[in-house]
C-alpha cells in the first residue's frame, strides 16, 4: 500500500487490460492517449492486449481508464492480488484449453474479472470465449461486445460463397441468364456478415478520427458493393440475359451496366485470410505463464499427513517432500538428505543434495530421499511465481512491430478518398454527367482497395513457416520474423542448446596400469542402485550387461556410496570422499581432478591395496558434453555477421571451457533466471537487436524479454511459449537456418508489398480518368493476387 507521506514525484505502476485494438494504429492511439496523461509513460503490446504503465502516486487509476476509453477503447486496472491467491488468479485469468476444465474435487479458483491476455474470458465458467481466444489465442476483431463467431467459419464460409461469384464476374462465359442477381445473393452474407469484423472496426475508428485498414477496406469493399446494388435497381445491370463486355481499355458506353459483386467478395475472402493467419501467430498470448504455473504442484502433505490444496498452504506450514515428488513452494529444509533436480531453474543437469537448513524452490523435483520443508514463501513470493512475473513484462515490455501494411494505410486511406472527391468534383467541372463523374470515383475508391496487399505479408508468412515446419522450426508470426531480421547478437544458453543436456562420461584417467574398462565396471557395480545423473552416466559408460553385482552398499548423501564387488571394498564419490576415507591420491591422479574440475564434475574410486590401505585407482570424469553439430552452427552464425555470447547458469570454468572449445568469446557464467533477463538488457541497452536461444524455465523470461526468443525442441513448454521460434529438433543448426528463412521470408514480403501497392497506383489514374473497364480491374485484381501468391511460392525452396 503507497504511504502517505511519500512525495507527489514519486511513481507507481499498473497494467491495463485493453479491449479493442485490431492493430498498431490501435496501439499507437491508445500509447498517445495515455502519454496525454500528466506523468505518464505507457507501453501497449497487442499481442497481450495489455499496457505497462508508469503513473505518479498520486494519480488515481481510473484516469488511465478514462484515458483509454477516450480514444475509443475500454479498459480495466488488472488488480493486485494477495500472495495467497496470486496463483489462482493468473490460472484463472488465462484461458483454459477446450479440453480442460477444473478437476470435479478441488473447488475451482474463482476467476478475476478482468480480461484475459489474449481473449475474454466468460466471468461464470473461467472459459475462453469462442472466437475471441482459441487455445489461449487472440482474435484481431473488434466490437462492443465479445465476437460470437471465430473468423476462420467466416473465411471458410464466405470462401464457399465467393467462389461462385468470382467465376460469374471474371468470365463471360458462365454468365447465364440471371447471373447478376445470383451474384448479389451470394455476394450479400460476404460483403456484410463475413466482413462484419472490418466494418466493425472501422466504426469505431470512424468515431475517433482515425482511419486504418479496416477503414480502406470497408470503404472498397462497399463502394463495390453498394454500386453493384444501385447499377442493379436504378441501372441497366440487372436486365436478364445482359453480360460484361470483353473490353479491356476505354469506358464503358453505360456505366450503369456493371456490377463489382466479385471484387468486393474477393477482397472480404482475402483479408480474412490475412486475419486468420494472423490470428494463429498470436494465438499463444498468456500460454508461457500458463506453462510455468503448470510446473507447481496441486496440494501439498503437511507433516501431521493431511493433504491440503497448494493456495491454502502458508509460510511456516510444514510439508513433507517424497522422492520423486514436486517441491509444493520455496522453504527450508528441516528433516532428511535428498537430492532436488533444479534444471528448471539453473538450466543445469546435475542436482543438487539438500539436507536440513538447506533451501529448496517450489516447483523442483526431489528424488533419493524424503524431505520436511517449512514453507518461506507462498504464491507471488515464490521463485516460480517472480519467474512468470519477468516473463509477462518481458512481453509486456516488447517492442511492438508497426506493420507496414498499417504504417501506408494512415497515409494512404486519406489520399485515396480525397482522390475520389476530387475526380467527382473535375468530372462534374468539366461539364461530365454525374453518373460518369460519380462511376469514376467510385472506380477510385474499388481499385485502390488492397485486394493483393491483403495477401501479401499473410500468404508469404504462410508459405515461409510451411516451409519452416518441413525444417523443424516452428515461427510465430510477423513480429518473429521481422525481429529475426535485424539481429545483430545471438545469446546462447549451454546447457540442453549447445550441449547435450545430459551428464555422460568424458575421459576415464587410471594409474600403476590399472584397466579402464574394468576400473569403470566395478565403479559401475556400486553406481547400479543410485538415481543420481552421475550414477547413471557411469553405468551407462560401462554397459549394462558388464556390470557386476555390488553387496554391502552404503549410500553417503553428498559424498558418494561404498560397496564390496567380488569380495573388494570399493568407494566412488567426490574427491572429498577419498580424503574421508584416508585413501592414497596418486599424483597423476591428483592432476586429473584439478584438470577435470575445470569442465565438469569428477569422481574419484578406488579400492584397498594389498596391505589393506584405501587407495584411488581411478578418476572418471562426468561432463555435459558439446552436441557435435555446435560448433558449426556457432562458425555459420559468425558467418552471418551475428557475435555468439554464451549465457549459462553453470560455474566461470565450465563455462570457459565450453566456449572455448566452440570459438565463444564474450561469456557470462553464474547466471540465475533473473541475472540473464538483466544480461539481455545491457545487451540492449549497447544498441543490439539480441536473440536469446534456450531451452529451460529458467531461459524463458530472458526468452520473452529479446527482441528474439529461440527455443530449442527438446525444452520444457514455458519456454517454447515464451519463445518466437520453437526448433523441433536438438541440432543447434536449426538456429541458422531459421533465421535464413526469416530474412528471405522478410525479403518476399518487402516485395510482395511494394507491388500490391504499385498495382493499386498504376490503375489509380486510370479510374480517375474513367478508363478502369470492369475486366480490366479484375484482371489487375487477380494478376495482382496470382503475383503476390506465385512470389510467395518461392519460399518452398528456401534454404
Amino acid at each position: 500500500m503507497r504511504d502517505n507521506t511519500e512525495s507527489p514525484t514519486s511513481t507507481a505502476e499498473a497494467v491495463l487490460d485493453i479491449e479493442g485494438m485490431t492493430c498498431a494504429s490501435c496501439v499507437a492511439r491508445v500509447e498517445k492517449r495515455l502519454g496525454r496523461v500528466d506523468g505518464v509513460e505507457a507501453a501497449v503490446n497487442l499481442a497481450t492486449e495489455t499496457a505497462r504503465v508508469r503513473y505518479p502516486a498520486d494519480l488515481d487509476p481510473s484516469a488511465l481508464v478514462a484515458a483509454v476509453r477516450a480514444a475509443g477503447y475500454d479498459a480495466t486496472v488488472r488488480p493486485r492480488s494477495s500472495s495467497r491467491d496470486t496463483t489462482a488468479e493468473v490460472a484463472a485469468s488465462l484461458p483454459l484449453p477446450t479440453n480442460e476444465r477444473p478437476d470435479a474435487d478441488t473447488p475451482a479458483p474463482r476467476p478475476v474479472a478482468v480480461p484475459a491476455p489474449g481473449g475474454d474470458v466468460d466471468a461464470t465458467t473461467g472459459r475462453a470465449l469462442d472466437g475471441a481466444a482459441d487455445h489461449g489465442g487472440h482474435v484481431h476483431d473488434t466490437g462492443d461486445a465479445p465476437e460470437s463467431t471465430p473468423l476462420r467459419v467466416r473465411l471458410w464460409v464466405s470462401l464457399a460463397l465467393a467462389m461462385p461469384v468470382v467465376a460469374l464476374g471474371m468470365i463471360p462465359a458462365v454468365q447465364f441468364p440471371g447471373w447478376q442477381w445470383v451474384s448479389l445473393v451470394l455476394a450479400t452474407p460476404i460483403v456484410l456478415w463475413g466482413g462484419w469484423p472490418f466494418h466493425r472496426a472501422t466504426l469505431r475508428n470512424a468515431r475517433h478520427g482515425a482511419a486504418t485498414m479496416d477503414t480502406l477496406i470497408t470503404l472498397g469493399t462497399f463502394a463495390a458493393y453498394l454500386w453493384s446494388v444501385w447499377a442493379l435497381v436504378f441501372g441497366t445491370a440487372g436486365r436478364i440475359g445482359i453480360r460484361h463486355e470483353v473490353v479491356l481499355f476505354g469506358p464503358v458506353h453505360d456505366a450503369t451496366s456493371v456490377v463489382y459483386f466479385e471484387v468486393a467478395a474477393a477482397v472480404t475472402v482475402f483479408l480474412l485470410l490475412g486475419r486468420v493467419i494472423e490470428q494463429r501467430s498470436t494465438r499463444r498470448a498468456g500460454a508461457a505463464l500458463r506453462a510455468l504455473l503448470d510446473l507447481g504442484a496441486r496440494d501439498a502433505e503437511l507433516a501431521d499427513g493431511r493433504r491440503i490444496d497448494i493456495d491454502r498452504l502458508a509460510v511456516g506450514d510444514a510439508f513433507v517432500v517424497r522422492p520423486g515428488a514436486t517441491v509444493a513452494t520455496d522453504g527450508e529444509v528441516i528433516e532428511g538428505r535428498a537430492f532436488i533436480d533444479e534444471s528448471m531453474l539453473t538450466g543445469e543437469a546435475l542436482p543438487v543434495d539438500v539436507g536440513p537448513g538447506s533451501t529448496v524452490t517450489g516447483g523442483t523435483i526431489a528424488s533419493g530421499g524424503r524431505l520436511v520443508v517449512r514453507a518461506t514463501g507462498v504464491g507471488e513470493q515464490t521463485r516460480l511465481a517472480r519467474i512468470a512475473r519477468l516473463v509477462e513484462d518481458a512481453q509486456l515490455g516488447k517492442s511492438r512491430v508497426q506493420r507496414l501494411a498499417d504504417r501506408i494505410s494512415g497515409v494512404f486511406v486519406p489520399v485515396v478518398i480525397v482522390l475520389a472527391a476530387l475526380t467527382l468534383g473535375a468530372w462534374l467541372l468539366a461539364g461530365q454527367p454525374v453518373a460518369a463523374g460519380f462511376t469514376a470515383a467510385v472506380a477510385v475508391l474499388i481499385i485502390a482497395c488492397p485486394c493483393a496487399l491483403g495477401l501479401a505479408t499473410p500468404i508469404a508468412i504462410l508459405v515461409g513457416t510451411g516451409r519452416g515446419a518441413q525444417l523443424g522450426i516452428l515461427v510465430t508470426g510477423p513480429a518473429a520474423l521481422e525481429s529475426a531480421e535485424r539481429i545483430d547478437t545471438i545469446v546462447l544458453d549451454k546447457t540442453g542448446t549447445l550441449t547435450s543436456g545430459r551428464m555422460s562420461v568424458a575421459h576415464v584417467t587410471t594409474v600403476d596400469g590399472q584397466d579402464a574398462a574394468d576400473a569403470l565396471h566395478r565403479v559401475a557395480a556400486v553406481e547400479r542402485g543410485s538415481e543420481h545423473p552421475i550414477a547413471h552416466a557411469i553405468v551407462a559408460a560401462a554397459g549394462e550387461g558388464a556390470v557386476a553385482v555390488a553387496t554391502d552398499l552404503e549410500a553417503l548423501p553428498g559424498r558418494g556410496v561404498t560397496g564390496t564387488v567380488d569380495g573388494v571394498r570399493i568407494f566412488a564419490g567426490r574427491p572429498a570422499l577419498a580424503a574421508d576415507l584416508g585413501a592414497r591420491l596418486p599424483a597423476a591422479l591428483a592432476d586429473a581432478v584439478e584438470a577435470g574440475e575445470q569442465r565438469g564434475t569428477v569422481v574419484v574410486a578406488g579400492w584397498d591395496d594389498p596391505d589393506g590401505v584405501p587407495t584411488a585407482r581411478v578418476v572418471i570424469e562426468v561432463a555435459d558434453t558439446i552436441r557435435p553439430e555446435s560448433a558449426a552452427a556457432v562458425a555459420q552464425l559468425t558467418q552471418m555477421g551475428l557475435e555468439p555470447v554464451l549465457l549459462t547458469g553453470d560455474n566461470e570454468h565450465v563455462a570457459r571451457a565450453v566456449a572455448d572449445a566452440l570459438g565463444i568469446e564474450r561469456v557470462r557464467a553464474g547466471v540465475l533466471p533473473e541475472g540473464k533477463v538483466d544480461a539481455i538488457a545491457a545487451l540492449r541497452a549497447e544498441g543490439r537487436t539480441v536473440a536469446m536461444v534456450g531451452d529451460g524455465v529458467n531461459d524463458a523470461a530472458a526468452l520473452a524479454s529479446a527482441d528474439l526468443g529461440i527455443a530449442m525442441g527438446g525444452g520444457t513448454d514455458a519456454a517454447l511459449h515464451a519463445s518466437d521460434v520453437a526448433l523441433m529438433r536438438d541440432d543447434p543448426r536449426g538456429i541458422v537456418t531459421a533465421l535464413a528463412l526469416s530474412r528471405r521470408t522478410m525479403r518476399v514480403i518487402r516485395g510482395n508489398l511494394f507491388w500490391a501497392f504499385a498495382y493499386n497506383v498504376a490503375a489509380l489514374p486510370l479510374a480517375a480518368l474513367g478508363l478502369l473497364n470492369p475486366m480490366l480491374a479484375g484482371a489487375a485484381m487477380a494478376f495482382s493476387s496470382v503475383f503476390v501468391v506465385l512470389n510467395s511460392l518461392r519460399l518452398r525452396r528456401a534454404v
